[in-house]
Formats: C-alpha cells, structure tokens, sequence
C-alpha cells in the first residue's frame, strides 16, 4: 500500500543533526544558486542555469538521507540542494559553471552535466529520466561484483520524466531484479509548459508505484519535516532489502523551466495556492517553532554559506578555461589526460 507523510507523522522521530544538515544544504543550495541566476544573467555563464528554487526540500531530504562513498545518487538538473546534502563542494559547482579547467568536468562540458562516478555521482545524461535506467544498471553491476549489500540508488526525475520509455524501462528493470533503487518525482505540475492533464490520465502519478510493483510513498514536497519523515523512510525501506521505491512529491517550481524561461504559462491561482509555498521559507517557520534552530542560529549560517559562496565564484573566476588548441577533451575518463 502506499504510503503518505500522513503516516509517516506518527512513525518516525526525526534526528535533530539531520534535520538541521538538510535545512542548511536547502539554505547553502539557495544562496549559491541566487548568485548563479546573477552570474547568467550578467553574462558570466555559458550555457543554461536551471533553478531548484522550490524544490530544496526534497532534493536535500534525498541527498541527506544517502551516504556519501557508499550510495549512488544521480543529481538532475533541480539538484543543487540534494547535491550539497549528499557532499558536493561548492566549487566543484562554480567550477563547472565557470568553465575552470580544474573542475571536476575540465571546462570540457555542459555545466548541469557535472559529476565524479568514482565517488558514487554520476554525471546528469538528461533530466528526462535517463538516469533511472543508470542508476539501475551501476546496483545490478554492484550487486554482480558482490558489493550491493548496504547499498541505495537514487536519483529524482520530474512527472514529465514519467512518461518516457527510459523511465519505464529502467524502473520496471528495478522492480524485477528487486534493486535498492530511491525514485523521486518531484510533480512540479509542468513538463516545460505542458500542465499535467496533457502528460498523463491516472488520477495520481502515485498509481504507478503499484503498477510497477514498487513501494509508493506521497509527500508534500514545500513541508520540510514531511520530506525529510517520508524520503527518509523509502531509503530505509531500499537498504534493508524492501526493493525499488518511489516517491511523489507534489510542489511547485518557483522559477521558470531555466533562467530563460520566465514562466508566464503557470496560472496565477496556482502560485498562490499550497503547491506555490517555498519551502525554504516553511522550513524557516518549522526549524524555529519546533526548536530545530534559532533565529540567531539561521542567520549565522546565512551570513556564513554567503561568505562561502563568494569565495567559491572568487577562486572559480580566478582559475583557467581550457584551452582549445591543446585540449584532448576528455571529461569522465580514467586516460592520461581525462577528468575522473
């Protein structure tokens, strides 16, 4: 049966520590990724600039909940949160966006494409469900080696991404070879501009869980403390062998589809409606009301995670791009001369 934040509620006590890692990831993710939208839109950045804001709270319940050097956690395009919770450091990120040949992808790819395989992140293919197949195919290539035990997959996809065949595939490839594999779907409600009664039929993208034989868990994606109650609970469902599992979350990006994008195809009503709250600044509301931290306490890290995140662009702007004319280009390659 699938299960809700409901019932997650009144099951699981939260740790105090790891609520207040996600909510730093969601504030650090936010701050850092502000400066990004400040960098595009002055000309800084080449290539797009695709925005989480909104989604912060599931994607650091995800990465949080992951252990990093043991797990596998596919980053998408909406990640940075998930990103920061499971690791990251923020150059790696202003590297990349900035073209540093000592980035983690040599200034030799697209900036949303970054990642170290080797250390459990492999680097975005498509935010169209690619990477669930991926992620799919690295556990069954653990479990061959006879490295799984322990081990959780995850990677998040937006409900557009539910109606490829790559995401069939490679869930359904999970379902039947019983793989620790964490699906989130964050239901943003569009597809780029396509609303959700033009993607698909079933009356909840949840329905699918079940037909795909995986656990289905439903989350109020702008509420912090449910993300972190319910993607933590299909994380230990995974690791302790209850096979793929996948989470809903039902919000609402604040942005546009990327920074090019001003998102004038979302209806008013919507934006005001619950799916429209930022969950950053619900989480402010719960993190002080139930104790998780002080006023004092938030705008400490604020002021702190600024400070890093100028630095980040300081150092990043400082370094070299690569140079064409003696280039290999080479990224993900364990070459003389490649990245990772």
């Amino acid at each position: 049966m699938p299960e809700t934040e409901e019932a997650e509620r009144t099951s699981v006590d939260l740790d105090r520590d790891h609520v207040r890692d996600v909510f730093q990831a969601m504030l650090k993710a936010r701050l850092l990724e502000s400066k990004l939208s400040s960098l595009y839109k002055a000309g800084k950045i080449v290539g797009g600039v695709y925005l989480g804001k909104g989604q912060e709270a599931v994607s650091a319940a995800l990465g949080a909940s992951l252990i990093q050097g043991r797990d596998i956690f596919a980053a998408l395009i909406r990640d940075q949160a998930g990103r920061t919770a499971f690791g990251e450091p923020l150059i790696d990120c202003t590297r990349t966006y900035l073209g540093s040949v000592l980035g983690p992808m040599k200034g030799r790819d697209g900036n949303i494409h970054r990642g170290r395989p080797r250390e459990g992140m492999p680097a975005m293919i498509s935010h169209l469900g690619a990477q669930v197949p991926v992620v799919g195919g690295m556990l069954l290539a653990r479990r061959l080696k006879g490295t799984l035990a322990g081990v959780v997959g995850a990677t998040c996809v937006g409900d557009g991404a539910t109606s490829t065949g790559a995401f069939h595939e490679g869930i359904n490839m999970a379902a039947v070879e019983r793989l620790p594999l964490v699906v989130v779907v964050g239901n943003n409600q569009f597809a780029y501009s396509t609303p959700n009664d033009r993607q698909f039929a079933c009356a909840d993208l949840l329905d699918r869980a079940k037909g795909y034989g995986v656990g289905g868990h439903s989350v109020d994606g702008t509420d912090l403390l449910a993300c972190v109650r319910v993607i933590g609970r299909a994380v230990r469902l995974a690791r302790e062998g209850g096979g793929p599992q996948m989470v809903v979350a039902r919000l609402l990006r604040l942005s546009g589809h990327g920074e090019h994008d001003d998102g004038s195809y979302v209806p008013g009503a919507l934006r005001q409606s619950q799916l429209g709250r930022d969950c950053l600044e619900t989480g402010i509301i719960q993190m002080i009301e139930q104790g998780y931290a002080s006023v004092d306490e938030i705008e400490q890290w604020k002021n702190r995670f600024t400070d890093e995140v100028q630095a980040a662009v300081a150092q990043a702007q400082q370094e070299p791009t690569p140079d064409p004319w003696s280039e290999d280009w080479r990224a993900c390659s364990s070459e003389p001369g490649g990245g990772i």
